[in-house]
């Protein structure tokens, strides 16, 4: 009778690690990879997706059966005790059967099935469906109960934000599912709506634009060819009034052909649209679609420019810098030593954080280095003014009476919280 009992506790005991298992499997497992195998016409692992479909059915089958097989286990292991070990039995078979459980219903088998989810999930499907289908009648009464005290509890978050998406794709990077830029990809995306006008425009004080009326052809043409653009804005009177925007190659035909043509460039000069910094670039984007057209004007609360930006600022924001053969490759970081940088002022200050690892939650008003660089001086500094923020000590080494250009970082020892 002994023997008897014996060999159903094994058997109680492997029926328990085989529900452990089949939770963490299907909790665990990734159901893209399965819906690649099943439109490789995979039948294991489309019968698995439909399964976990209906996940809740699913972890209440599993979850009935752990209960009554944990309960007629440890009934059956007093008894077993009781009759060797007589009055100790009870504490006997409370000890062992914690250990055996806890070894071989948990951790072992939790462990192996987290090491390939997939495989294992796809395995034991037939088994699991088999016993979806005899628990049905519990399943509906436990499943009608969860429903009860989930309305009790209503939870009003229906689903993940943006941070809880990059999080998640951060994990997949780390864990070898994304590859690094392919996870940088998603990231921009998911942040793309967040993304202002303000946030990418090409300054005022950086734009190239030509004076209608003034320029001559001679100096337009060195404008075209010392900037690399194939697009420069024009404005009349002053750079408050972009009234257009002039294409390289309509320039050049026009050049070609302007013996035919008494006109001026006015007559080849596209119209420009004009937008706001406050614009969100998703919805500027569509402008540009909409428009077929690849460069906008930003304008100020009174009317006048605070900028320009062009569909190549906008498409950076998802895939990272784009250059062409003529275009200049900026260094904002030039290493000196093992502590100490060099730092061009135009770089965008999350950049300037993130480089040199700093936590930095303040919201600005401001985009560049240099304005913050401003912000914390107080004024526009002069070559030499400093000052520290952090871990960093910053040394203003370039500047004119409208902005910093440069500046030196010093990077010291973090200090460690004492808290």
């Amino acid at each position: 009778m002994s023997n008897s009992l014996l060999i159903i506790l094994v058997v109680l005991v492997l029926c328990y690690s085989f529900f452990s298992a089949s939770e963490t499997a299907f909790s665990s497992m990734n159901k893209i990879k399965l819906k690649a195998l099943a439109n490789t016409g995979n039948e294991k692992a489309q019968k698995t997706l439909d399964l976990s479909d209906n996940f809740t059915s699913l972890l209440t089958t599993i979850l009935i059966g752990n209960t009554i097989v944990n309960v007629v286990a440890a009934s059956l292991a007093t008894v077993f005790f009781t009759r060797i070990f007589s009055e100790d039995g009870v504490a006997i078979s409370s000890i062992v059967m914690t250990l055996v459980i806890m070894i071989i219903g948990e951790i072992v088998p939790k462990t192996m099935a987290k090491h390939c989810p997939e495989k294992f999930a796809m395995f034991i499907t037939p088994i699991l469906k088999l016993l979806v289908f005899i628990f049905t009648p519990l399943t509906f009464l436990f499943n009608k109960l969860e429903s009860i005290f989930s309305s009790l509890f209503k939870d009003d978050d229906e689903g993940y934000n943006t941070e809880e998406f990059i999080t998640l794709v951060e994990e997949a990077n780390e864990d070898g599912d994304l590859e690094e830029h392919e996870a940088d990809l998603i990231t921009n995306a998911i942040e793309f709506e967040d993304v202002d006008v303000s946030e990418i425009l090409t300054p005022r004080i950086d734009v190239i634009a030509i004076e209608l009326g003034e320029d001559s052809n001679t100096k337009i043409e060195k404008m075209y060819r010392e900037s690399g653009y194939s697009r420069l804005p024009v404005y009349k009177d002053n750079i408050d009034n972009i009234i257009g925007v002039l294409h390289e190659k309509d320039f050049y035909y026009y050049l070609l052909h302007k013996k035919n043509n008494k006109n001026g460039i006015e007559t080849i000069i596209q119209p420009v649209i004009y937008t706001q910094p406050q614009v969100k670039v998703s919805s500027l984007l569509k402008e540009f679609q909409a428009n077929k057209t690849h460069m906008a004007v930003v304008c100020d609360e009174y009317g006048g420019t605070e900028g320009i930006i062009t569909m190549e600022d906008i498409l950076e924001e998802l895939v990272g810098e784009i250059y062409d053969e003529h275009d200049e490759i900026v260094e904002y970081y030039k290493k000196l030593d093992d502590k100490t940088y060099l730092i061009k002022a135009d770089l965008d200050i999350d950049d300037f954080f993130e480089y040199f690892d700093v936590e930095n939650n303040e919201e600005y008003d401001f985009n560049s280095t240099s304005a913050w660089v401003i912000d914390v001086l107080d004024k526009i500094p002069d070559v030499g003014d400093s000052f520290d923020y952090k871990n960093l000590h910053i040394e203003v080494t370039d500047a004119d009476n409208k902005k910093v250009n440069e500046i030196k970082v010093i990077v010291n020892e973090k200090e460690e919280d004492n808290e």
